[in-house]
């Protein structure tokens, strides 16, 4: 039996996008409130009864937070064209390394209706 905890955060930020399909105003710097939760999978260890204290998943979660947050995407260091999917990718590698049971990191813009799931395999 294992359980699954998560923690969700948003995220404001601006960034262009090369694309073929509604070109013009995606080439042109934009931006959006993303929301994004993070999974994390296990079982809770036996004496303090959590998966993940809540407070480091918070924490790691705001230094996160504070690679992206009101920043323009195209400049952050390991992240690529800003799409969902490479944001989903990029949130997942940065906590799981301090967090190697993260399960999976979702990303959406609920504006348009948007999301992704990046999933552990």
């Amino acid at each position: 039996m294992s359980y699954e905890l998560s923690q969700k955060f948003y995220f404001e930020a601006a960034h262009t996008l090369h694309r073929e399909i509604d070109a013009e105003g995606s080439r042109r710097i934009h931006g959006h409130t993303y929301h994004a939760q993070i999974f994390v999978r296990g079982v809770p260890d036996p004496t303090s009864k959590m998966i993940v204290d809540l407070g480091f998943l918070r924490s790691e979660i705001e230094r996160i937070r504070e690679l992206l947050d009101h920043r323009f995407l195209d400049d952050i260091p390991g992240l690529g064209a800003a799409t969902l999917e490479s944001l989903c990718a990029f949130i997942f590698r940065e906590i799981a390394a301090s967090l190697p049971n993260v399960s999976r990191v979702r990303v959406e813009r609920p504006a348009s209706g948007d999301a992704c799931d990046f999933t552990s395999t």
